[in-house]
């Protein structure tokens, strides 16, 4: 089985060894996003902020591999402050419908670039 690198400027580009996501037949692995503005490639101000980010983020890489986030059959969240989990649910709740994904929420000490959450998934699309 081939593997496709899955590209878009519509989200932040890679700013380290990997792609954005890869496609391999009908999964789509997506690469952790974190609430950077894909034009400026800074991270947006707050929590709230960089949890519509991150699934914006998420959104425009599905989009471009040919699916979207209702094909989106695994999700993981990282929080430096499990204390904002509640917020990740409500805002999650405008971006899926159920059934919802199945999913991971880690709390961590540190995420790069400083960032306060941070997502990947995994789409099975067809």
């Amino acid at each position: 089985m081939s593997k496709q690198i899955i590209a878009t400027p519509d989200a932040p580009a890679a700013i380290g060894t990997y792609s954005q996501a890869v496609k391999a037949g009908n999964t789509v692995y997506l690469s952790g996003q974190i609430g950077l503005d894909p034009a400026s490639q800074q991270l947006v101000a707050g929590i709230e902020a960089q949890i519509h980010q991150v699934f914006s983020n998420l959104r425009a890489v599905a989009t471009a591999a040919g699916g979207s986030l209702a094909d989106v059959a695994k999700l993981n969240v990282f929080l430096i402050d499990l204390g904002h989990f509640a917020k990740v649910n409500e805002i999650m709740a405008q971006y899926f419908s159920q059934p919802y994904p199945a999913r991971a929420a880690v709390g961590v000490a540190s995420l790069p670039r400083g960032a306060l959450v941070e997502a990947d998934a995994v789409l099975v699309i067809g």
